[in-house]
């Protein structure tokens, strides 16, 4: 394999000596995008970790920061931002609160639901490991050059919109 071929070349190769008569174009953007995701989570995650923190954790935590002052959401709340479930939030609050990043208390405004908010020690620790994290994320695109991230980034919003409409 040449430098400037990586896996999916070959694979798509493959495809075009078994079956020519297909067109193997999108796999040369989906299983890139694939392969992409994986190496971006396992680098993601060994960051999060560095502050004792999962991905789900560091999720919940950026969504309770990001909410601004008083940096508090309901489980629903947070599970709608997150995109995950409730009981998938539930686990992820349970670790935190263990943890002492979070607290959950009676909703004054709904005595049948929960706020969640960050504390002092969450705050702190998500504070850092934002930072930490938007390094990170810079080092993984620094071969990009600014004008090559605009493209990248204004191609992925149009398709984000579209699946997600």
């Amino acid at each position: 394999m040449s430098q400037d071929q990586d896996h999916v070349d070959r694979v798509q190769a493959q495809w075009r000596a078994e079956r020519p008569e297909i067109d193997t174009s999108p796999m040369g953007i989906i299983a890139r995008l694939h392969r992409i995701a994986d190496a971006l989570r396992g680098e993601l995650s060994a960051l999060y970790r560095e502050h004792g923190l999962g991905e789900g954790e560091f999720d919940i935590l950026a969504t309770l920061r990001r909410s601004g002052a008083p940096f508090e959401l309901t489980p629903g709340e947070l599970a709608q931002q997150t995109m995950v479930t409730t009981g998938a939030v539930s686990k992820r609050l349970d670790r935190l609160e263990t943890a002492g990043l979070v607290t959950r208390r009676e909703n004054l405004e709904d005595a049948r639901g929960r706020v969640v908010a960050l504390t002092p020690q969450g705050r702190d620790t998500i504070d850092r490991a934002y930072e930490a994290h938007m390094r990170n994320e810079a080092r993984l695109l620094d071969h990009l050059s600014a004008t090559e991230r605009e493209q990248l980034q204004s191609l992925l919003r149009s398709w984000s919109v579209k699946l997600e409409q």
